[in-house]
């Protein structure tokens, strides 16, 4: 009974308080609903004490940016600001001229990331911590964007962060984040058919030529 007690310390509940809003985030991002950005500000709030205290720093920086796209990602799925019309941007493809410097941002963070966890923090798993932050960015921007492939990007991350989050005694959120990887598999093929739904209706209210 002691050990049960000794186990759920205030941190615990932060745990269950983050899986708690991590489950709620994950189903408005499945279902493409806006108020997923209302959970990404609740989230990092949550994520920067559990994070700080585990010694994961990367991860407790990116939360930051967190707050910021989740501002940002709100902006463009509420108002098509590509055409300029007070509209939900729809769901699509990122297109292939961003593929590039995608992969350039993601190198350079990583590596970024990886010699500022070395050199200022006392972090163990610089590289590992490394890797899922600078993912996440490049993840975070291809989401507000609405883009499809962002589910190939969350799959990866996730699947590392639930390694990741065991190895540093991070139960619950390990937990949190094997039902992400599962669930980045399911959102990617639901997306993909809500894009063609999408799609088939624009072209159904298109004019014949």
């Amino acid at each position: 009974m002691e050990e049960v007690i000794a186990f759920f310390t205030p941190e615990r509940f932060l745990e269950i308080g983050g899986l708690l809003v991590g489950l709620a985030y994950l189903y408005f991002e499945y279902h493409a609903n806006r108020l997923v950005w209302l959970m990404s500000v609740i989230m990092p709030m949550i994520s920067m004490v559990v994070y700080f205290k585990a010694g994961i720093y990367a991860d407790f920086a990116i939360n930051i940016y967190y707050l910021i796209i989740a501002i940002y990602g709100y902006i463009v799925w509420s108002f098509n600001l590509s055409k300029r019309k007070r509209e939900p941007r729809a769901i699509s493809r990122m297109p292939g001229v961003f593929y590039l410097p995608a992969g350039i941002t993601l190198i350079l963070l990583f590596i970024l990331l990886s010699w500022s966890l070395i050199s200022f923090t006392n972090s163990t798993v610089p590289y590992w911590d490394a890797f899922t932050t600078a993912l996440s960015i490049v993840g975070s921007w291809m989401l507000a964007r609405k883009y499809v492939e962002q589910w190939i990007v969350w799959f990866i991350v996730d699947a590392a962060c639930t390694g990741l989050y065991f190895y540093k005694g991070i139960y619950f959120y390990a937990v949190l984040y094997a039902v992400y990887t599962v669930i980045a598999l399911l959102g990617y093929r639901k997306w993909l058919r809500m894009m063609a739904s999408s799609n088939s209706g624009d072209s159904a209210a298109a004019p014949q030529v």
